[in-house]
């Protein structure tokens, strides 16, 4: 143990006597580390995002896609879903592309959604303030819409919006709600969106076939059979073929989305460890270039005694040293530069079990990329290393 010690002291030595040079070595691995932490902490951040927002809107929710432009479903035969045995209530939506502004004030990212009166119970969805779209409104075609909160933000100011006009493509509609700030779902800001009655697509020259439906199931534990229901019904009722249409509940959706959050990670993960590789090789250059300089050294020392282990020993601890300086510089660095993505917008998740597999990975380093300088310092001749100027 006190050999140890004493060993590690002269690494500590060695590495103080040569401070830039030990500097410019570590620094290929602080980035390589600080790099597999930044984006594989990105890649867990934005799994985790999306696994929230699949959450989010209930395990009791189904999702209608038809992914033809040749075939849709019109809205009229909306309400015979609701004949169904599982199925509760039903949200259609369409995303419509309009100009959105309010006298001088715009927004040009606006997501414009003509959608029901069940769509914020289905979402999820809360208002701040005002009221609903309601079924009249439906029913009327009522120039009516519900803002986000940013978007109200944007067009009002301080104002309140409630029974204010907006102008959608130069149609006044007169808003009578505001959301909750409720931030991204599903890759949608829902804060920047503007819900109006699905009736008033027309106005926008848009068709009244819908292609995209949420279904809300009376029961789920019956989510299966009732995704064979409505799949049925589309094929042999509505005689829209398998290949044009999906219907995915949040569970196969959250495990098709965990699955590329984990590819995704390991990509990024494996992208990054190039510059830990990086990293290693100038490790083993340094080493070797300490081995050099300090052959008379080692001469000394084994003509003292030292054994072929000892001299082995002593400079895979310099390596080993050496790396894990560096790798825990890295990981505080790789946390530092995380919190900095998620000030910026980005998703940021550094698990433990990163920061582990990081400090494990610069220790592995150090001894791998210590070896072959350790291995040749030990093999050298005592007679050969004392002739060394």
């Amino acid at each position: 143990m006190v050999k140890l010690l004493n060993i590690i002291k002269i690494a500590f030595k060695n590495i103080k006597s040569n401070k830039l040079r030990s500097a410019l070595t570590m620094l290929g691995l602080i980035i390589g580390i600080a790099s597999v932490i930044v984006l594989v902490g990105i890649g867990s951040g934005a799994t985790t995002n999306i696994q929230d927002s699949v959450q989010n809107l209930g395990t009791d929710i189904l999702t209608v896609n038809i992914n033809s432009s040749d075939v849709s479903l019109e809205y009229d035969k909306l309400d015979e879903f609701k004949n169904l045995d599982n199925v509760e209530e039903i949200a259609p939506f369409k995303n419509i592309s309009v100009t959105v502004n309010r006298g001088k004030e715009s927004s040009s990212n606006a997501n414009v959604l003509a959608t029901n009166d069940n769509y914020l119970e289905i979402s999820n969805l809360t208002l701040a303030k005002g009221r609903t779209i309601s079924g009249i409104d439906i029913e009327n075609n009522t120039k009516a819409c519900i803002l986000g909160s940013e978007i109200a933000e944007t067009l009002f100011s301080l104002t309140d919006p409630i029974g204010e006009k907006i102008k959608l493509n130069g149609d006044n509609y007169t808003v009578v709600g505001v959301l909750t700030e409720q931030g991204s779902t599903m890759g949608t800001n829902i804060d920047n969106i503007i819900l109006i009655p699905i009736t008033t697509a027309k106005y926008f020259d848009e068709s009244m076939n819908i292609n995209n439906i949420y279904v809300k199931v009376k029961d789920e534990n019956y989510i299966d059979l009732a995704q064979s229901e409505i799949e049925n019904y589309i094929r042999s009722t509505l005689l829209i073929s398998s290949e044009y249409y999906s219907v995915t509940s949040q569970d196969s959706m959250l495990d098709a989305m965990t699955d590329i959050g984990t590819t995704l990670s390991l990509l990024l993960g494996g992208i990054a460890s190039i510059s830990l590789v990086v990293g290693g090789i100038g490790v083993m250059n340094v080493m070797l270039v300490s081995v050099t300089e300090r052959t008379k050294e080692i001469g000394i020392r084994k003509s003292l005694g030292a054994r072929k282990r000892d001299i082995l020993l002593q400079f895979l601890v310099e390596s080993l040293v050496l790396s894990l300086i560096g790798g825990t510089i890295g990981i505080f660095l790789g946390i530092a530069l995380g919190g900095l993505t998620e000030k910026l917008g980005l998703s940021f998740s550094a698990s433990s079990f990163v920061i582990l597999i990081s400090f494990t990975s610069s220790a592995v380093i150090g001894l791998i990329f210590g070896i072959f300088p350790a291995y040749r310092a030990a093999c050298l001749r005592p007679i050969d290393a004392l002739r060394t100027e």
